[in-house]
């Protein structure tokens, strides 16, 4: 079983998820499924462990060094930190994937990017297959998190009952297949509230796209809002699940509890490899050590939060035991 900060689900499998309802999006709408696709897969990368209350917890770190923000975050493991190739770090993405990617920036960190950074500052909007990966992010943490909450007993059926989208097709599921036993209700119910939620964004999408004809990217571009989206009556039910969620699982006792414990550790990680170098492994330590020694203390503390960043909800437990637990001397 996951540490009960991933919940049932991981950074991967969210990712996959992502993936396919956002090549199914791509298609529907003759978009260009492989960008849409490669966005998507890349969109998590600088994730840190424990999700939000990660990020957080690193950017509280990083506050006197630039900050942290995961979606810059995943641009500089795609731009620099991944290493495959003898002329050059990074992954060579093309600009529209790594725009891609940059779902949402500060002003600040928008204007030390360039051009990748521009749209930020002017007000301009990213792709259509951007867009695609966009929503698609949010129907599938939405969805997962519903069916991740039953299974965590953080939220009840019968509270879901009130939100529109979840309790129309659980109405449609018994209907269907009465007496059917509650694992199985819950799979089937949310596999129905994606399905309802992605036909209607095509259709709407569809329609505003074949309403403004953009002559070219820069149309969409320039566009005043994005061009794929909801129509108003879906877009009500899906802010009302946010809503709910928002209310009654990200702010249930259990995962505060969880949020304050992620954020300890991750500090803690952050202020003892701070303070010495020595402990960290040997190829991340002697990288750290070249930052330091050309960009000072912000090099120094950047490098540490691409180490924590790239840890998984287990690997950051046990790198905080090894360091601070009495029974851990290895």
């Amino acid at each position: 079983m996951n540490h009960e900060g991933d919940m049932f689900r991981t950074r991967l499998t969210h990712t996959l998820e992502v993936a396919q309802i956002s090549r199914t999006i791509a298609r529907a709408l003759l978009l260009n499924e492989d960008l849409t696709e490669a966005i998507a897969l890349a969109h998590d990368l600088g994730h840190t462990p424990f999700g939000h209350a990660g990020q957080d917890a690193l950017n509280d770190c990083m506050r006197a060094y630039g900050g942290f923000e995961h979606n810059v975050q995943s641009l500089r493991v795609v731009d620099l930190l991944e290493e495959r190739y003898a002329q050059f770090p990074g992954l060579n993405l093309a600009y529209e994937t790594r725009e891609g990617i940059l779902k949402h920036c500060s002003l600040e960190l928008a204007r030390q990017l360039g051009a990748l950074g521009q749209r930020f500052v002017v007000g301009h909007q990213p792709s259509l297959e951007a867009q695609v990966a966009n929503i698609a992010d949010e129907i599938a943490y939405n969805n997962h998190d519903v069916d991740d909450g039953l299974r965590a007993g953080l939220i009840t059926l019968k509270e879901l009952d009130g939100i529109s989208l979840f309790r129309r097709q659980r109405l449609e599921v018994e209907k269907e297949w009465p007496g059917i036993g509650e694992r199985r209700l819950i799979h089937e119910v949310i596999r129905r509230m994606i399905n309802q939620q992605v036909v209607a964004l095509i259709e709407h999408s569809r329609g505003v796209i074949a309403s403004v004809s953009p002559s070219d990217i820069d149309a969409v571009r320039r566009a005043p809002c994005a061009y794929i989206g909801f129509g108003h009556d879906l877009l009500m039910e899906h802010r009302e699940l946010k809503t709910f969620l928002m209310r009654h699982l990200y702010r249930h006792y259990r995962v505060r509890r969880m949020s304050v414990k992620a954020g300890r550790i991750l500090a803690s990680l952050f202020e003892a490899f701070m303070n010495d170098l020595e402990m960290l492994p040997h190829e991340t330590g002697q990288r750290i050590t070249e930052l330091d020694r050309k960009q000072g203390q912000i090099g120094r503390a950047r490098g540490i939060a691409d180490y924590i960043a790239g840890m998984t909800d287990r690997y950051a437990i046990l790198e905080f035991e090894r360091i601070f637990s009495v029974t851990h001397l290895t």
